[in-house]
């Protein structure tokens, strides 16, 4: 089987660093970025199988607005979005992106990753 990368997408440094360590130690190759632009640039340098954001992030681009960029150039990668501040519903949710509220338990955050990549042939060649 072949290594899964996850991208997280947080601003909040302890947090993308405590579930990067959760997913590497999960078996994942873990991309980390701290705001959108990070993550766009990240996306288009490398194949990446799942991400991980938080919607509340520094410039104007928020994780939904990634979300909608990923559900439109990447669509065979599945988005988890979190916040502790915001409860989007389902229909503002773009493509087949889900939602978690924070604070989340990290072994739901792997598990849910885990599911999300488990089929073969998810990973675009890009």
């Amino acid at each position: 089987m072949c290594q899964r990368t996850v991208l997280i997408v947080e601003d909040e440094p302890l947090i993308r660093m405590v579930l990067a360590d959760t997913l590497l130690d999960e078996g994942y190759d873990v991309v980390e970025a701290g705001n959108v632009l990070e993550a766009v640039a990240a996306l288009g340098q490398r194949p990446i199988d799942a991400v991980v954001t938080d919607i509340d992030m520094p410039g104007a681009l928020s994780g939904l607005d990634l979300a909608r960029m990923i559900s439109t150039s990447h669509m065979n990668v599945p988005v988890i979005i979190a916040s502790g501040r915001h409860r989007p519903g389902q229909e503002e949710l773009p493509g087949d992106a889900v939602f978690v509220p924070k604070p989340y338990g990290l072994d739901v955050i792997a598990a849910m990753v885990g599911d999300m990549t488990a089929s073969e042939g998810m990973r675009l060649a890009g």
